[in-house]
């Protein structure tokens, strides 16, 4: 059977990949640190408590995947949404945590992927990026260089791995209906003086569709990425987002 590892996949879009996953046909996999939402998560799926920046629990997670058979897709999916404030204002703490968490998650979870995908000859390699991370954000410093950075993670590793039959890509959501945008939506009301919909409406004017985008369109795409439907698609940012023209709310 083939098997799929989501990071974060106890909910929100991680949650939809690993259903779409599971629909699919694969064996799925599923990292999260919040309990309670891995024990909500169906009996058959395979859940660890791990957090995608602690690199021995994720030494362990694929010692675990590999006895059972070895893996053939990671969606290396794990995020925080960091601080929303001016660059003068953000604080390294804070500014280290979210890039800990979206960068050197994705980062560790590529590197144990990798030896046992280069073992099989094969295997696709898919992480959650952003359009903050094509556009940048303003008063979103560390969550936008984190996903800039894992385009350039992406790249590289696509490069890296592709002659042994592995393929990488990244996903670029725009604005996601769900808990997670709510937050966003009400830590740039508070900092912008402005009512929650006034924000949640800038996010829909700036896109072509004029909506939000559901965590079922970024887990299609993901699942699209990850069975051979896709065998020549590499190396690539694809944004799912209802086409992205200006980041900054227009109000």
């Amino acid at each position: 059977m083939t098997r799929a590892l989501i990071t974060a996949g106890a909910s929100g879009i991680g949650r939809a990949m690993a259903q779409s996953y599971a629909d699919a046909g694969f064996e799925v996999w599923v990292t999260d640190i919040d309990t309670a939402a891995l024990g909500a998560l169906p009996d058959a799926w395979h859940c660890h408590v791990v957090s995608a920046n602690d690199e021995p629990a994720v030494a362990a997670l694929f010692v675990q995947i590999d006895a059972a058979g070895g893996l053939d897709v990671l969606c290396a999916n794990a995020g925080i949404a960091g601080p929303t404030a001016a660059i003068e204002d953000v604080d390294l703490t804070d500014w280290r945590a979210c890039v800990s968490v979206n960068l050197e998650g994705a980062f560790l979870a590529t590197k144990y992927a990798a030896p046992m995908m280069k073992s099989a000859g094969k295997g696709a390699i898919i992480y959650t990026s952003s359009t903050a991370g094509i556009y940048g954000y303003p008063n979103r410093a560390p969550y936008s260089a984190a996903k800039w950075a894992i385009i350039g993670l992406m790249k590289t590793t696509a490069m890296e791995l592709g002659p042994f039959g592995i393929r990488v890509n990244a996903i670029c959501p725009g604005a996601v209906e769900g808990d997670r945008m709510e937050g966003v939506l009400a830590r740039e009301a508070a900092a912008k003086n402005m009512t929650r919909d006034q924000v949640y409406d800038g996010y829909a004017v700036g896109t072509s569709m004029r909506s939000f985008v559901e965590a079922t369109d970024i887990a299609n795409m993901a699942v699209f990425l990850g069975t051979n439907v896709s065998r020549m698609v590499s190396g690539q940012v694809i944004s799912v987002d209802g086409h992205t023209e200006n980041p900054d709310p227009k109000v």
